[in-house]
């Protein structure tokens, strides 16, 4: 393994693959630097004297300024750099001759193809509530119906949230809008929508958002209108499984495949590994015809660019200009830092400024030309790589991804995270650690790539695990019975 690695040639940072005591001598791209200080896993040391004021260069790109002069082989962090981000900025479209992967050899998976043409990846009974005042009524149905989930039926699953009443504007919308984008959801193979009544998007404002369902597929239930809510709530389900049970896995081309990326709990590797195999994996898949979704708009910031000159079009440049934009507008007009970032784990993790966490984050939208810009709650329509608007928050920005039709989302981490969305989330460690640690959470361990497991070949075991997924294995927050949602809140609450 690697003691510490230096990413790119213009860099003046090497980064600790491990804990490094102060005096250890390292060989740095032919240069040879002495370490003034200890050096935690994950964290920057530098390569050269650095005045104060001076840019500190990593993957290549600024990640911020100096606090103070910083000698050679010191330790760089939160102590002695901050960000050099500015606020609105001016952009200009410059594609530098950008082009998109090159195709390759199609390959199949085993899924379920749905009548209006769909795919999903797994064949799961829903119950979607309209309004948080039915939560616990969606729960019990769940559990009370377990036992549907047998032949092709692989489980009964409740999405419980706090919203659908004492909302306004925008955010009354997008509950409507994502919880219609969820009854829609292929993986689902019937769907229960279980309203109150009084509620502010009830089941007929919906419905609205719909567009055309099969009612084979979906059932509404009103539990102001049921004098028994659960019996009927059952019978229901009871009906639905008959309808989804019909449906069997079958081999389906893996250009079909929409997978989410993001990352949380980011540490120094996560931009050195986790996030680079996702980028190669999202290169293969896009290559075999295939769609990714990139996500977190605010941990763009400071990297926005090299996503802007990889779009594929000028409109879809300005599209993601104001992607960018309408981000940093949302955080002035409610009084927030637009910098205010990177989170304490990130920290500790090595991770600096949020530059530094911006390019290590976008390292897992490969090299592939961006190809569809979406707004919040809004499906794919173009293949290849889209950007997708939704905060950093881990649990909203994967519920968007599975809103926006991701059928499985491959979320990085370098400090773990047990929680789930509504499709599976395949958890991916950036070191070896981690996966050694919280098995029963880490799916598939990045860290190999610096443990002489050569780029190529992680992406492609990524690539294979992921159709194994895609085929009805299960991820571990599968196995622990995890399945969560939550919906961007971004005004006021009545």
């Amino acid at each position: 393994m690697q003691d510490y690695i230096k990413i790119n040639p213009a860099d003046n940072v090497a980064v600790a693959l491990k804990p490094l005591s102060a005096g250890t001598v390292c060989q740095v791209a032919g240069q040879s630097v002495t370490l003034q200080e200890d050096i935690p896993q994950g964290h920057k040391f530098a390569l050269k004297d650095i005045p104060q004021g001076g840019d500190v260069i990593k993957y290549g790109f600024r990640i911020g300024n100096t606090k103070e002069d910083v000698k050679t082989g010191c330790w760089i962090h939160v102590q002695n750099i901050k960000t050099a981000l500015g606020d609105l900025l001016e952009y200009t479209y410059n594609p530098q001759g950008h082009t998109d992967v090159a195709p390759t050899e199609h390959v199949t998976f085993d899924g379920f193809r749905r009548p209006n043409g769909k795919v999903g990846v797994r064949n799961e009974l829903w119950i979607i509530p309209t309004v948080g005042c039915v939560n616990s009524i969606a729960s019990a149905m769940a559990k009370a119906a377990q036992h549907l989930a047998v032949g092709t039926i692989e489980e009964v699953v409740a999405f419980p949230h706090p919203y659908g009443c004492s909302q306004m504007g925008d955010d009354q919308e997008n509950t409507r809008q994502i919880l219609a984008d969820l009854i829609n959801h292929p993986n689902a193979g019937g769907v229960l929508v279980l309203g109150l009544g009084c509620e502010n998007s009830n089941i007929e404002e919906i419905k609205k958002h719909m567009g055309d369902y099969d009612p084979e597929r979906v059932r509404f239930l009103v539990c102001q209108e049921s004098d028994d809510e659960m019996a009927d709530g059952l019978k229901l389900l009871e009906e639905l499984a008959a309808y989804a049970g019909q449906f069997k896995r079958e081999p389906i081309d893996a250009g079909e495949l929409i997978i989410g990326m993001k990352c949380g709990g980011s540490d120094g590797l996560s931009g050195i590994t986790a996030n680079p195999v996702v980028g190669a994996f999202s290169d293969l898949l896009i290559s075999k015809g295939g769609t990714t979704i990139l996500t977190e708009v605010p941990e763009m910031f400071g990297a926005e660019t090299l996503l802007m000159d990889r779009c594929a079009d000028e409109t879809l440049f300005h599209k993601t200009v104001d992607l960018i934009n309408n981000f940093k507008n949302y955080f002035t007009s409610h009084n927030q830092t637009i910098y205010e970032n990177p989170s304490p784990g990130n920290k500790k993790g090595g991770i600096s400024t949020l530059e530094d966490k911006s390019l290590g984050c976008t390292q897992k939208s490969g090299s592939a030309l961006v190809r569809g810009v979406l707004e919040y709650g809004c499906p794919v329509e173009v293949k290849g790589l889209n950007l997708l608007s939704a905060p950093g928050n881990d649990l909203v920005a994967s519920t968007a991804l599975a809103a926006s039709g991701a059928h499985i989302v491959l979320f990085t981490t370098g400090r773990g995270t047990p929680f789930a969305s509504p499709v599976p989330t395949v958890k991916i460690s950036s070191n070896s650690t981690l996966a050694g640690k919280k098995s029963n959470w880490i799916d598939f361990n990045a860290g190999k790539l610096v443990e002489e497991t050569s780029m190529e070949e992680l992406s492609l075991d990524l690539f294979h695990y992921v159709l194994d997924v895609a085929s009805g294995r299960k991820v571990k927050a599968e196995e622990a019975g995890f399945h969560d949602m939550a919906i961007f809140k971004q005004g006021v609450t009545l």
